[in-house]
């Protein structure tokens, strides 16, 4: 990309060059620095230079157009005026001048596309990179893993620091620093002078990963894989932010990207790996109950609490944890929510967390706040359950208090009480939606423990993958959610204690054929 059309080249410069000069000579003056927002961020790659180039040349381009054509105009007017005694002339249309004003628009058209040619091509040539990370967007932070170079196998997550997110929150931000929004708690740390491949892609819904400094802006779309690229020439830290309305935490999805010289690179790496290796957990360890509160802990603190709070009240359409049917019932139901996510999106899967730490953070709500259950989930019952084997039956643990007497001659009264019974899991045949023996007798269990405690109400929720046509697979969901509603009314389960909800997609799960052939019945909360 060194070549040039020289006579827009020395047009685009000058123009830039004219700004530049303007914006240096305003700095002194009241809201100065506010005039280096009139130009694009200082590019730090080839490619935003290029991009900085071709801003200039086509500015340049139509101003002069625009001075040209309008100067021509408004001396006619004035010059040609009635007062003046002109005459409109009478003439009929002119070859000639059809064939000129379609022939210089067409060659200003092509001097122009050339050079932004030259360079979307150099975008998207994504080849010979030394470096290959894969972003992905989340609701609301980034993952990045490193798949190729210098910190292979290097995986974490980036989320904006939680104390300026607090800032924000509380609305008092007089002391806040003017990034205090662009910081995070895990930046993208890579090399200078090193080509940096970026494969795009998301878990929940679209975003965008955008760095202005770069000139990139790749847009991460579930179940499809984007590239770009980049080679920042100078060290420092950059910015940038999602750049896809992806929801209502969209403005708190911040891009951190450090850049480091070869040996502190080099050093960060070494000690990422070090760390990493501390943190890799056995999965096939027996962990107890204290250990699993303690470590659940600090992965809720660093995931969960920017959306249920730190207290587990939740807040709007966020659920509250404390106090939930489905915290304190059965294991196979949150192990389901961590892993698949729930409400296309709006409960985020977190299968990218490792079994220990799903296990330990399940764990702790399981036995924080006022959801003392006593359960204790084990990391190999998540690799088991990563294979479609949840637990099924499971009882509370003996070592759980036993209730007053008094209490427990009294059935619950509300669905914060209700016990391991729900949720009941209705499997179905593929593509079938009537009910099997075997189903049946699962509604049938599940209505009889419904019809002894008559102040407990349910939700019904269909599942379906994302193969095949979305309508039809939601369609089949609907279905089956009717049949076992159907089947409950029908065994005495009175239709207002019922809640019919949307169809879930399962977008990613290892045995996830069974688990979108089913209805699971739980506790409305």
């Amino acid at each position: 990309m060194k070549s040039r059309f020289s006579p827009l080249v020395s047009l685009g410069t000058a123009a830039a060059a004219w700004v530049a000069s303007a914006a240096h000579a305003v700095q002194d003056l009241p809201g100065g620095p506010a005039v280096k927002q009139l130009n694009l961020h200082p590019p730090v790659t080839r490619i935003a230079q290029e991009q900085h180039f071709l801003h200039w040349m086509m500015l340049s381009i139509c101003v002069v157009i625009f001075v040209g054509v309008f100067a021509v105009m408004f001396y006619s007017i004035w010059k040609h005026r009635k007062s003046q005694g002109a005459k409109a002339a009478n003439f009929h249309e002119s070859a000639t001048v059809e064939v000129i004003w379609t022939v210089i628009p067409f060659i200003i058209v092509i001097l122009m596309a050339l050079p932004a040619t030259k360079v979307l091509v150099a975008q998207k040539d994504t080849t010979n990179a030394e470096l290959t990370i894969k972003v992905t967007g989340y609701q609301w932070k980034w993952g990045y893993d490193y798949l190729k170079g210098p910190g292979e196998g290097l995986s974490f997550l980036s989320t904006i620091d939680s104390s300026h997110r607090a800032m924000s929150d509380s609305g008092d931000v007089s002391q806040a620093p003017n990034d205090y929004l662009l910081r995070v708690d895990h930046p993208l740390v890579v090399p200078v002078g090193k080509k940096v491949r970026i494969i795009t892609t998301a878990n929940d819904v679209i975003h965008s990963f955008m760095v202005p400094a770069f000139g990139i802006k790749q847009d991460a779309i579930p179940g499809f894989v984007r590239d770009t690229w980049f080679k920042a020439e100078k060290p420092g830290d950059y910015y940038g932010q999602c750049a896809e309305l992806c929801g209502k935490e969209h403005a708190y999805m911040p891009i951190h990207v450090k850049v480091l010289d070869t040996g502190p690179y080099a050093a960060w790496v070494e000690e990422q790996q070090k760390l990493a290796a501390a943190k890799k957990d056995d999965p096939t360890k027996e962990w107890k109950l204290d250990e699993l509160i303690a470590r659940g802990a600090k992965v809720y603190a660093a995931n969960c609490a920017a959306c249920h709070q730190a207290n587990g009240k939740g807040a709007g359409a966020i659920k509250p944890l404390d106090g939930s049917a489905l915290v304190r019932g059965s294991l196979a139901e949150p192990m389901h929510v961590v892993l698949e996510g729930r409400v296309n999106g709006t409960m985020p899967s977190w299968k990218q967390l490792s079994d220990v730490e799903l296990a330990a953070v399940l764990t702790y709500v399981k036995n924080h706040w006022s959801n003392q259950t006593g359960q204790l989930i084990q990391p190999a019952q998540f690799t088991a359950a990563r294979l479609g084997k949840f637990p099924e039956g499971e009882t509370a643990p003996a070592a759980q208090p036993s209730p007053p007497a008094a209490a427990a001659e009294t059935p619950p009264a509300d669905a914060a009480n209700v016990s391991h019974a729900m949720p009941v899991q209705v499997f179905f045949a593929t593509g079938q939606s009537a009910l099997d023996t075997k189903a049946q007798a699962q509604v049938q269990a599940a209505a009889a423990w419904l019809n002894a405690h008559a102040d407990v109400k349910v939700a019904l929720s269909g599942f379906v993958d994302a193969t095949g046509r979305a309508d039809v697979n939601a369609e089949l969901a609907k279905q089956r959610a009717q049949a076992v509603a159907k089947a409950l009314t029908d065994a005495g389960v009175a239709a207002e204690r019922i809640e019919m909800r949307k169809p879930q997609t399962i977008t990613d799960s290892t045995g996830a054929d069974e688990q979108a052939r089913r209805v699971d019945i739980v506790a409305a909360q």
